[in-house]
């Protein structure tokens, strides 16, 4: 794909923001023991606009970043060529257990896994369900993308 094509399918900063806000799924890549790819997809919340997942601390991912914080992520949809878009985000997985990023995090990220209507980040969390949630919490941690740069395209744009 010649530079010309590939400019005109780019997104915008606020084109990618509003597809990242729009979608919930995300493939992330961290590098294994053996340098090679350990690839999971996770369901995702945007903190402060960056892609956040609650996972368990001793996950192998977790593991991963703490010895190699590289990290890809991926957020894409589409059927047809004509409609493929995406964003791909190269950067660093910061993995924090902190109390109220995790129930933040957690309160999105679980409702929409359970099928409940989801809240807004940093909205006010019902105190029935955060209590609910910190036994399922209490194991995790959250980690959040750091992206150092990121690639989308947008192929409904031509």
């Amino acid at each position: 794909m010649g530079s010309s094509k590939r400019d005109k399918i780019k997104m915008t900063p606020d084109e990618v923001a509003a597809y990242l806000a729009a979608g919930f799924k995300v493939q992330v890549a961290t590098v294994g023991r053996e340098g090679e790819p350990h690839l999971v997809t996770m369901f995702y919340a945007l903190l402060d606009g960056k892609i956040a997942f609650s996972t368990y601390r001793a996950s192998q991912k977790v593991l991963n970043l703490r010895r190699d914080p590289t990290m890809t992520c991926l957020v894409e949809d589409g059927v047809e060529y004509g409609e493929l878009r995406g964003v791909a985000l190269y950067g660093r997985g910061r993995v924090t257990d902190d109390p109220d990023v995790r129930l933040a995090v957690g309160a999105v990220v679980g409702s929409r896994m359970a099928g409940l209507p989801v809240p807004e980040m940093g909205a006010p969390i019902d105190p029935e369900f955060a209590a609910a949630l910190e036994p399922s919490l209490a194991k995790r941690v959250i980690v959040v993308m750091e992206p150092e740069r990121v690639v989308s395209w947008d192929h409904r744009k031509v």
